[in-house]
């Protein structure tokens, strides 16, 4: 992206690249084959690089961080479970999330 981008095939601005991203959804959610939803995906993939790209945010290292605070999050979650006497899998979806609210909380 950045070769293309100096050569001037770039958006203009950043807002360009986010209506970009709200259109790439659109297309994933309309897609019917797994070959088209593939195909989307890895446009949104794509896109959100590009806004990576013009933020100064090294993709990679976002969603390295994303996962790294995932994990720390669902094991506070599990660790809470253990503690109260619960089951995870047991729990119902609101109750999931209000465990995950509880671990946003409580993880960096």
């Amino acid at each position: 992206q950045r070769r293309v981008a100096a050569v001037g095939f770039d958006w203009k601005d950043i807002d360009g690249v986010f209506d970009k991203l709200v259109e790439e959804m659109q297309e994933l959610k309309n897609a019917s084959t797994e070959k088209e939803k593939a195909a989307e995906f890895g446009d949104i993939l794509f896109t959100l690089v590009n806004i990576a790209r013009r933020m100064g945010i090294g993709s990679e290292a976002a969603l390295r961080g994303a996962n790294e605070r995932f994990y720390s999050r669902f094991t506070f979650m599990e660790d809470l479970c253990c503690q109260r006497g619960l089951t995870f899998a047991q729990l119902s979806f609101d109750e999931q999330n209000a465990l995950w609210d509880e671990a946003k909380k409580g993880t960096r």
